[in-house]
């Protein structure tokens, strides 16, 4: 006897972003929006939309950009938004906590009520992306967050390059991944294109261990002042999703706007997940050293 389907919309969203944070949140609330009206349950904005990714610089004044989690005006704003529409929405934002920061997200459930905070537990550190400068590694562990519509993880940016990262939030019962980013160009070699290995990482994750992943990126180019001049990213977009087993459901390019939205099965995700046979087979008695940095004092 069939069961009934358990069905979900996920969109994700793509914007350019001014360094204005009135204007880049109304442009988030309209894709928020148009997101519902092409019927979207979870929508997921990219990383630190609030303004320019101003990581390209080490800059003590760019700290006056953190908030304190509690009462963040955007998160508030998004609650109601969330309230309003009936959806779910991970909200990233700069995060001020006492003499910590961290690059956050909250996640607001469709009641518009804060399930809870993830802090970004990767933070890297390169030309054009100098986030340590700014950012405590995050405390929080993974997490996942049990919304009205599905269990969700969230990591963020350089977490998605970590297969541990998302197998952990899928142990932990996660059926579908969301990544917010803020990927590009990179300053110091114009010829580096890292898009098709960014997007192939993920999609690894998603067959890997067989749930959806949505990933949104921002689109435009940004300069910076740095310390040693102007500092120029180009954002690549490429925003997607895509479906169990890695396949690309739906995709955006690397200049416009764009609100993808796919619909998933989740019971019928589950019962293709058990019946591979990943999780049933694993060897976390062999897994030990994964817990060392370069393998040679694994207690096996």
């Amino acid at each position: 006897m069939e069961k009934d389907k358990r069905e979900v919309a996920v969109s994700a969203l793509q914007f350019a972003c001014t360094d204005d944070v009135a204007t880049n949140v109304a442009t988030a609330e309209r894709l928020v929006r148009a997101a519902h009206a092409k019927g979207a349950n979870i929508i997921l904005m990219q990383e630190l939309f609030e303004g320019h990714y101003f990581c390209q610089a080490q800059r003590e004044d760019f700290f006056q950009r953190a908030k304190p989690y509690k009462d963040h005006p955007t998160i508030l704003r998004m609650q109601k938004i969330a309230k309003e529409l009936g959806v779910v929405i991970p909200v990233s934002f700069f995060e001020e906590a006492n003499n910590a920061h961290y690059n956050s997200i909250a996640i607001i459930d469709a009641d518009g009520a804060d399930l809870g905070l993830y802090r970004k537990s990767h933070i890297p550190d390169g030309p054009g992306y100098q986030e340590k400068f700014y950012f405590n590694p995050g405390d929080t562990g993974f997490k996942v967050f049990k919304t009205k519509f599905a269990t969700i993880g969230v990591a963020i940016c350089w977490d998605q390059w970590f297969p541990e990262a998302a197998r952990s939030l899928v142990l932990q019962g996660a059926e579908i991944l969301f990544y917010p980013t803020a990927i590009g160009s990179e300053p110091q070699d114009g010829g580096l294109d890292s898009r098709d290995h960014w997007r192939r990482v993920m999609q690894g994750h998603a067959g890997a261990n067989v749930v959806p992943v949505v990933t949104s990126n921002r689109i435009g180019k940004e300069v910076i002042e740095t310390e040693h001049g102007k500092s120029e990213i180009t954002f690549y977009g490429n925003s997607f999703i895509a479906g169990p087993t890695g396949e690309i459901v739906a995709t955006a390019n690397d200049k416009e706007e764009a609100v993808l939205v796919a619909q998933f099965d989740l019971d019928k995700i589950k019962w293709k997940r058990h019946s591979w046979g990943i999780f049933r087979d694993r060897r976390p008695d062999l897994y030990k050293v994964l817990l060392t940095s370069d393998g040679s004092n694994s207690p096996l």
